[in-house]
């Protein structure tokens, strides 16, 4: 929220059915939120109906069709850089073509220090049977494996720095108390 001023039009990458578009909303001038699936999007329509001033649209994350420069704060945060399953070097390429010069784009992940409680997490997912057993072998690091496929990863602040090398922005990783790391990305 530090990084959103009153006048920005921000881009919510993967909002889902959007549970964050109110909060971002509290300071930005406009949110704009895109998610591929309708049904989420349906669903987000149904929450955001009193707040006019924010937009929902299908598209993909990686193939915006919005034109270069177009806002000031991209913002892909609840580990959308993992969970989308996409290129990840090609959704930064692509949140920065969108992003105003001296804008900011922001990817986040879970913190290290937050290993115990989204492993538990998981484990009561796969209680609950809302996804399968977690296969312990593979899980490690960051990475939950469940037994029926399904895969939930994180990315280090060396991977960040990784990904982002060469692309044209500043960048700067922040640990948000204890459960989140962000990569912001400063555009050029």
């Amino acid at each position: 929220m530090s990084h959103i001023s009153a006048g920005d039009v921000v881009l919510d990458l993967g909002c889902g059915y959007g549970r964050v578009i109110p909060r971002l909303a509290e300071r930005a001038r406009r949110v704009i939120g895109i998610d591929s699936s309708w049904p989420s999007l349906l669903l987000a329509r149904e929450q955001l109906e009193r707040q006019p001033r924010n937009l929902l649209a299908a598209m993909d994350a990686v193939h915006l069709g919005f034109r270069a420069g177009a806002f000031d704060i991209v913002a892909c945060i609840q580990n959308g850089i993992s969970a989308f399953h996409v290129d990840r070097r090609a959704l930064m390429a692509e949140s920065l073509r969108v992003a105003k010069a001296g804008g900011k784009v922001l990817f986040s992940t879970y913190s290290e220090k937050f290993w115990e409680h989204r492993l538990d997490w998981f484990e009561r997912q796969a209680a609950a049977g809302l996804l399968g057993e977690l296969d312990y072998d593979q899980t490690r690091d960051g990475l939950i494996v469940c037994k029926d496929g399904f895969r939930a990863s994180t990315v280090s602040a060396a991977e960040f720095k990784e990904l982002a090398a060469g692309l044209k922005a500043t960048l700067s990783i922040e640990e948000v108390d204890g459960s989140s790391l962000f990569l912001v990305l400063l555009a050029q």
